[in-house]
């Protein structure tokens, strides 16, 4: 929207090298991992899982594979509500690289990555929950009318569902431990890198016309005409 801020100069210049389809790769890659996990489970009663999570005293002992491996763990354990989240997870993530170009949804991605692990390194604790959450509200940001069937009959626009959704992580954030809560305040700071010069300007222009739409009822009266004395009198009287 606006060519001229630092991610459109990137993508001009570094475009043609940024990874395609990165979206695509996650959820093909996640239900691997479910699919591997199931059967390894079924035969051995080890989850594969396990050594795919994120933790930090496996890491630091050399681990380090589980700095991109937690990515790929699944958030459902069923196999249903597992293909219906990682459908509407390519869904947004697909139109949101449409809409950015691959460069900046791929950087919006490694943002995301990189603060789960810092935030993973100073509680212990990482997901990719509040990473496609994050996601999700992003695409919200940019589609609000884009409609949805909830529960395949209910249509319902995404920005409220992005309400109610804020609502949910707004209660989280009150009742859950920090170590949630910096999960949480570092996704939301990923959209608010990303999203703080399209909502500056969107907040300027709104003000704009609150002031213009003032000045207009203070400036233009509406047109009374004056009452003119003969009026009063009576037309029968010479």
């Amino acid at each position: 929207m606006y060519g001229n801020s630092l991610l459109d100069k990137l993508d001009r210049k570094f475009g043609r090298y940024a990874l395609r389809n990165l979206m695509t790769i996650i959820v093909v890659g996640t239900g691997l991992v479910w699919l591997l996990d199931y059967v390894v489970f079924m035969r051995t009663g080890t989850s594969v899982v396990w050594w795919l999570m994120f933790d930090k005293q496996a890491i630091l002992q050399g681990q380090v594979w589980r700095l991109i491996t937690f990515i790929f763990v699944p958030e459902e354990s069923g196999l249903l509500f597992l293909a219906l989240t990682l459908y509407f997870y390519w869904l947004i993530g697909n139109s949101l690289e449409n809409e950015w170009g691959s460069l900046r949804f791929d950087l919006y991605y490694l943002v995301g990555i990189l603060g789960a692990i810092g935030s993973g390194f100073l509680t212990g604790y990482a997901t990719n929950y509040y990473l496609h959450m994050s996601l999700f509200l992003a695409f919200a940001l940019i589609n609000p009318d884009y409609q949805i069937l909830l529960f395949y009959f209910l249509p319902i626009k995404m920005k409220f569902l992005a309400i109610i959704d804020l609502i949910g992580l707004g209660l989280m954030f009150i009742f859950s431990g920090w170590v949630q809560r910096i999960a949480l305040l570092v996704a939301l700071l990923n959209i608010a890198i990303f999203f703080w010069r399209e909502t500056y300007y969107k907040l300027r222009a709104l003000i704009r016309r609150k002031k213009y739409q003032r000045d207009g009822e203070i400036k233009v009266k509406p047109f009374k005409p004056k009452k003119n004395k003969k009026d009063d009198d009576d037309p029968f009287e010479l």
